[in-house]
């Protein structure tokens, strides 16, 4: 990240899908749910971020799902929402160091997908999404117990399919549809 440049290859999925969520620690990748042809799943791949090369199975959501958001903190990964077919409100967690299925962590406030994640090293935020229509909510988790999420406030617009990213101190939530947007909102992770 510290140079310009074009990207270069670092290797594949185990199986080829779209709409899937990520999370990472420092060393390692997680990439979990998604649709695969017509079928939505519940694999997991991970990757060792510093040396390039093919996904290797880590397990499996407790749901096959896709549309879904992910965010992570040092050690814990979360995927949240997504749809089964139906809008899902669940929450599941892995341990990034460690391979295995995930756990069931709690609920979104309502069933949705195509949310914005970003997370801290205390608290996770989800924003955003289709439950079934666009929404401007914001709610969030503490990483490190489990729990339903809590409301948070709201975004400056509703809408769905944005863009996030953060770091130990702010969230940034970018874009978004239904009406094609430049709006970069942030919040705060650790206070309300």
């Amino acid at each position: 990240m510290q140079s310009r440049g074009n990207f270069a290859d670092f290797g594949n999925l185990i199986a080829v899908k779209q709409d899937v969520a990520g999370v990472s620690s420092t060393t390692r990748g997680v990439i979990g749910g998604g649709l695969s042809g017509s079928d939505r799943v519940d694999s997991v791949d991970y990757v060792t971020i510093a040396t390039a090369g093919d996904g290797t199975d880590f397990g499996n959501l407790t749901s096959g799902r896709s549309s879904l958001c992910g965010l992570g903190s040092p050690t814990r990964g979360v995927f949240a929402g997504g749809t089964t077919g139906s809008n899902t409100d669940i929450i599941d967690f892995i341990t990034i160091a460690s391979t295995g299925d995930a756990t069931d962590f709690g609920d979104i406030l309502a069933a949705g997908k195509y949310m914005g994640a970003a997370g801290s090293s205390i608290r996770g935020i989800f924003s955003g999404g289709q439950a079934p229509g666009v929404q401007n909510v914001i709610q969030y988790i503490t990483i490190a117990s489990t729990s339903d999420a809590t409301d948070f406030g709201d975004l400056t617009a509703a809408r769905r399919g944005l863009g996030s990213s953060g770091n130990n101190i702010r969230g940034l939530f970018a874009g978004g549809q239904p009406n094609t947007t430049n709006i970069i909102d942030c919040k705060t992770c650790n206070t309300k």
